[in-house]
């Protein structure tokens, strides 16, 4: 996509601080940095977000994301990692390129914070259930 910010620094169009680089999919320090180290892992094909991505592309993705991470967490002497995606402007994507990120964890304040509210009390399994499965 022309105007795709992603796709520029895939292509070399934008400086990027990139530290990883195959065929397939380009890595580099997002400009944000939630964390030190925070990276993001993009298809170098531009696909709108994790549900359009093909499942060869993605699985690729996911082994260099490990690869990626373990070197993050070594190199940065950092405690643990997320790796989290958004799919769409309601999950918070704000860039419409799939990618990964790579959010380095040293401590329990780092800047981010991913809560999973309980709703057991206020869901019903059963009806869920039957929803995805007919």
């Amino acid at each position: 996509m022309d105007n795709c910010i992603f796709c520029k620094i895939a292509n070399k169009e934008i400086p990027g601080k990139i530290i990883y680089e195959d065929d397939i999919c380009v890595a580099f320090l997002d400009l944000s940095q939630t964390t030190n180290g925070h990276t993001l892992v993009i298809p170098k094909k531009h696909f709108k977000n994790f549900l359009e991505v093909d499942n060869d592309t993605l699985a690729h993705m996911i082994k260099v994301t490990k690869d990626i991470a373990n070197k993050i967490v070594t190199k940065l002497n950092a405690n643990g990692v997320n790796i989290l995606t958004n799919a769409n402007e309601v999950a918070g994507q704000t860039v419409m390129h799939f990618h990964l990120h790579i959010i380095p964890r040293y401590d329990n304040n780092d800047q981010i914070e991913i809560n999973f509210s309980d709703r057991s009390n206020e869901v019903n399994l059963d009806s869920l259930f039957n929803q995805i499965m007919e």
